[in-house]
């Protein structure tokens, strides 16, 4: 796969992704709480994927169990905990706080490559990260309130949702090191499910699942905006740093504003288009010349 294929691929995963709001926003009119929706998403793409599995290649569900370690990270550390800390982080303070936040991912990623994977950490990619952040700061509206306010402990929780988000990234690489990106994808979903699943109430629900508007939501929460984005993310994670690619994957919030407006007719500031466009910069700087973003490790599943 070539490198611009690749960062294709995390791009549209991340667009998909910025599209989850709407699924999410109908369930909650009907009543399912934020930890059900995270845990109908789960077992939803778990469901997805696993089927996608044993239709394609069922010997891609081979893993050592020594290595259920990678997906206890993926599955159970980033993906349950960077839910939980979102949640709350937006209860204790707002959700534009909670949101930009969030999006400290990429500096946490950045740091991290650095120490695991000695990936470079050039001016150009320093660059396209704190356009990205502020950007993303300026797309979700934190100028648009003057009153918001957070404590230290929305603080901390903040910081835990992009600290646990930029660690699928990191856990996923040492994945795909040894396994197909489709593998380490399932086992994310089916370790996540395992761990929420049975806390999260959902039984209280079952009846509102042969409804066919609560049906067709959950399909579109747990395919559309949940296996493919994760299948492309990952798969492009195969041929970029992971650095590169969290920055790349923060075109999601230009999609949600998108989405907002168009669906929901959420009227975006001047600030907010500064900040599309400052995000939409970031990624055109952060693609470096093919000789400069060589790869800097051996992948193995290449």
């Amino acid at each position: 796969m070539e490198q611009k294929s690749a960062w294709l691929l995390i791009a549209i995963g991340a667009s998909l992704w910025g599209i989850i709001g709407v699924f999410v926003t109908y369930l909650y009119e009907l009543g399912f709480t934020p930890i059900q929706v995270v845990a109908i998403r789960v077992l939803t793409a778990a469901i997805f994927m696993s089927s996608y599995v044993l239709f394609k290649n069922r010997n891609l569900f081979n893993i050592r169990l020594k290595d259920s370690r990678y997906f206890i990270g993926t599955g159970i550390i980033s993906i349950v905990l960077f839910n939980w800390c979102l949640f709350s982080s937006m209860e204790e303070s707002s959700i534009s706080i909670a949101f930009i936040l969030l999006y400290t991912a990429p500096a946490f990623v950045t740091i991290l490559s650095r120490l695991l994977f000695k990936e470079a950490l050039t001016p150009r990619k320093m660059t396209a990260l704190l356009i990205t952040l502020v950007g993303c700061s300026l797309v979700i509206g934190i100028f648009s309130s003057s009153s918001s306010s957070i404590s230290l402990y929305g603080l901390i929780l903040g910081l835990g949702s992009g600290f646990f988000y930029a660690l699928y990234s990191i856990f996923g690489k040492f994945a795909l090191n040894k396994y197909d990106s489709l593998t380490v994808t399932v086992y994310t979903f089916l370790f996540a499910t395992i761990a929420i699943v049975p806390f999260s109430g959902l039984e209280s629900k079952i009846g509102m699942f042969t409804n066919l508007n609560v049906l067709g939501l959950i399909i579109g929460l747990g395919f559309l905006s949940t296996m493919l984005p994760f299948i492309f993310y990952t798969k492009g994670l195969q041929h970029v740093e992971s650095s590169r690619a969290s920055i790349i994957a923060t075109v999601e919030p230009v999609v949600a504003s998108l989405v907002g407006f168009f669906i929901f007719n959420e009227t975006l500031s001047m600030w907010q288009y500064i900040g599309m466009i400052m995000v939409i910069s970031s990624v055109i700087i952060v693609q470096e010349s093919k000789k400069q973003s060589a790869p800097l490790y051996h992948n193995a599943a290449q």
